[in-house]
């Protein structure tokens, strides 16, 4: 008989512990699913071994026995030893880990394989001949794959440059050296032009994907052929850092600089941190790669945290897109009330005469971005968030893009009666609206979270927009991130402010991104592109610097306001939320959280704990939210965190009218 220590499948914090049972089958495993009497009434629930020993160390004069065991599913003990760090790294529950390994969905009753890409035959090219760039960056890479040591790349190539193909050349290595890659990509929207270019390289029977968009069964049945050793590449978003691979050799993280590599969901983890710790085990190597890394990261290249690995030119050897910026300022006095500029709509219409395709840029989808009354100034929020409700046209309605409440668009001000009441602003419905006045013979396609909610939706309209029989594509951030469209002469970006808005230390490295990346989708193919970038504040440095594409000024200027600051990456960052249906509750928690977190710091760091307040977004779906900051100095996380497991941990014994969820280093502070 043998001895487990389980991980019991339950959602409750209370039970967020090993529990030990016995096991008459002598050949378990840790990682392995069982189920176990629970609780007072025995109820069977899931569970999953963290411990297996031959004796245990103290008596159990109640000991309960395992009832079964699940043939299929099983996690390795390097998955397992990853679930105890995540705990201790992101303060979240063993069971939260778990979920993250184990596969959604179920098998098929039937017995049938689903498999999406069964029979995809991919991008069908030939190997291109490497450049200088290319084989430099990708010798030192090849090197820690054929040796099996741990390293960590930082691949900082202009947009254009011919990433992709150095990732393919890798995982080609990975697999001739008998290890498994993992290659991931931040939007959905992107995974199918990966999959098509590595499925065209390697077959479609040596790939598996993992993301969101597939059905919980494909999921399921994929995640069972990754288990089974069936392929030697996974691709797909976050997620799939937790395939359940054997022998890992190489994680790759394109566009690394995403905000979607960390997890808005608990557990809230960094899919960097993720993959690094899983790459330690199995000795692997880290590529991350990015026209505009993320300043944290660029700052471990400088530092020899990571190699930096650089490449400077477009592949193709064309230049990099002509950058101009229009004041919309001066539009305004020069009598331009549209949102489509003069030198934008002079560059369109060329475009067009030459049939090419352009490309529009505003991070702000719906019709207008909010409703307000012209006589006593009342703007529409919704009843549940406090968020101010967005216009959508096409359903004349007033939805809420964080909770989903919408209702119909008021005839009269509900505070005072009025008939003026107007929509305000342009989302991407109003651009295309706009754009479809101006050229009524050119074809427009929107690709934005509201036109893309059905399966397969955004394919079709890539691949509509691939085939030319889309003119213009007017999105948000979907169309800025990594997609290779040959025939695009022109990139306009609507709105460069939008971004600049957000009350976040981050917003000019994320407004600075977006507009590079949006840029780099212009003349990749044999002609220069260009760009066009609209702003009210054309000064500000991430715009102008954007514009010139200067990356290295850009990260000069925004390192040396985090050192003054303290901001990442010479802290880290810890946001605690508290969340209850009545706000003196919410209220009430963060302050007590605050006292005890102060007592239990010394002195002289009190001042790292910043007093509670009411989160930005005071309220959603009725729950009222107060939040805290407790900023680490460098080398203090472990210390800091350990502090709030400790409360976290005393908090259990008493029953509790709220909820905490802790962030570290949060991608939003709304």
């Amino acid at each position: 008989m043998k001895y487990i220590d389980v991980v019991i499948d339950n959602k409750s914090e209370h039970t967020d512990m090993l529990y030990t049972y016995g096991c008459s089958e002598d050949e378990i495993q840790v990682g392995q699913k069982v189920c176990v009497p629970f609780g007072k009434g025995n109820r069977i629930r899931e569970a999953y071994v963290f411990r297996v020993v031959d004796e245990p160390e103290r008596e159990y004069p109640n000991l309960k026995f395992a009832e079964s065991l699940d043939p299929d599913i099983c996690l390795t003990e390097e998955m397992i030893r990853t679930c105890i760090w995540m705990k201790r790294r992101y303060l979240c529950k063993y069971i939260d880990a778990v979920k993250c390994f184990v596969p959604a969905g179920s098998k098929s009753k039937r017995g049938k394989k689903r498999n999406p890409y069964k029979d995809a035959e991919g991008e069908q090219k030939p190997e291109p001949e490497l450049t200088e760039e290319q084989e430099a960056v990708l010798r030192p890479i090849r090197q820690a794959i054929q040796k099996g040591s741990h390293r960590r790349f930082l691949v900082y190539g202009v947009t254009g440059s011919g990433k992709t193909e150095v990732y393919m050349r890798a995982a080609q290595q990975c697999v001739l050296s008998g290890k498994q890659a993992i290659m991931l990509v931040p939007e959905i929207s992107l995974t199918t032009q990966v999959i098509e270019r590595f499925i065209g390289r390697f077959g479609a029977e040596k790939i598996a994907v993992l993301h969101s968009r597939l059905s919980l069964g494909e999921r399921h049945d994929e995640w069972m052929r990754i288990k089974n050793g069936e392929v030697k590449i996974v691709i797909g978003a976050r997620s799939a850092v937790f395939a359940p691979l054997k022998k890992i050799g190489l994680i790759i993280l394109d566009e690394e600089h995403e905000a979607t590599y960390k997890s808005d969901m608990t557990p809230k983890y960094d899919t960097v941190e993720v993959a690094l710790k899983r790459l330690q085990s199995h000795k692997g190597v880290l590529i991350c790669g990015s026209a505009t890394p993320a300043v944290s990261t660029y700052y471990r290249s400088e530092h020899g945290i990571f190699e930096r690995l650089e490449l400077t030119k477009r592949y193709n050897q064309t230049e990099l897109p002509e950058v101009a910026i229009v004041d919309m300022r001066s539009e305004l006095k020069a009598g331009n009330k549209t949102m489509i500029s003069r030198a934008l709509y002079r560059q369109m219409t060329e475009a067009f005469e030459k049939k090419k395709q352009v490309i529009l840029f505003l991070n702000r989808r719906g019709y207008s971005t909010f409703i307000s009354c012209r006589e006593c100034g009342m703007a529409l929020r919704c009843p549940d968030c406090g968020i101010s409700l967005t216009y959508h046209k096409e359903e004349n309605r007033a939805v809420c893009h964080y909770c989903g409440h919408n209702e119909p668009l008021p005839s009269v001000c509900p505070q005072c009666g009025s008939a003026y009441i107007r929509h305000f602003g342009a989302g991407t419905e109003k651009v295309e609206e706009a754009v479809m006045e101006m050229f009524p013979q050119a074809r427009a396609e929107r690709l934005d979270l509201d036109v893309t909610k059905r399966k397969g939706s955004i394919d079709r309209i890539l691949n509509r927009f691939k085939k030319g029989t889309i003119d213009i594509l007017i999105g948000t951030q979907l169309v800025a991130k990594g997609l290779d469209f040959r025939n695009v002469a022109l990139v306009g970006i609507i709105s460069a402010d939008v971004t600049l808005n957000i009350p976040d230390f981050r917003s000019p490295e994320r407004t600075f991104q977006l507009i590079t990346q949006a840029a780099g989708r212009a003349g990749r193919g044999e002609e220069k592109g260009r760009v066009i970038i609209q702003s009210y504040t054309p000064e500000n440095y991430a715009v102008r610097l954007a514009a010139e594409q200067d990356y290295k000024e850009f990260y000069e200027a925004e390192i040396k306001l985090r050192s003054y600051m303290g901001y990442p990456p010479y802290s880290d960052l810890i946001q605690m939320v508290f969340s209850s249906k009545e706000e003196a509750q919410a209220k009430g928690a963060a302050e007590g959280w605050f006292e005890k977190i102060q007592q239990a710091l010394p002195e002289a760091q009190r001042e790292y704990l910043f007093r509670p307040q009411a989160a930005p977004m005071k309220k959603i779906k009725e729950i009222y939210r107060y939040s805290m900051m407790l900023k680490c100095p460098h080398g203090m996380r472990q210390a800091y965190t350990a502090v709030l497991e400790r409360i976290k941990e005393a908090e259990k014994a008493r029953k509790k009218n709220y909820t905490v969820t802790i962030d570290i280093n949060p991608y939003s502070f709304i």
